[in-house]
């Protein structure tokens, strides 16, 4: 389940909630009891680990293929690779 942040704009209380996507969003503050508790705009929390798709895929070339780049993309290969 998600965890949404919450804030009341009377009282300044700031609280996670851990709610279902299709439960609606709460209005009443557990602090204050008024109508002024809002859902906020966060940033998705999530961390990628272990080997994955970033280790295979997303690796920056090797040296000399970096170095010779300008040159590999005229020719249409790369003349470093056989050296």
């Amino acid at each position: 389940m998600p965890i949404y942040a919450y804030a009341c704009s009377d009282c300044g209380l700031k609280k996670d909630v851990m709610q279902k996507m299709s439960d609606a969003p709460l209005t009443t503050c557990p602090e204050c009891g008024k109508e002024t508790f809002t859902k906020q705009l966060t940033a998705p929390g999530f961390q990628l680990k272990g080997s994955g798709y970033y280790a295979t895929d997303f690796k920056n070339p090797p040296k000399a293929e970096a170095a010779c780049a300008p040159a590999c993309a005229s020719a249409g290969s790369c003349p470093m690779a056989n050296a």
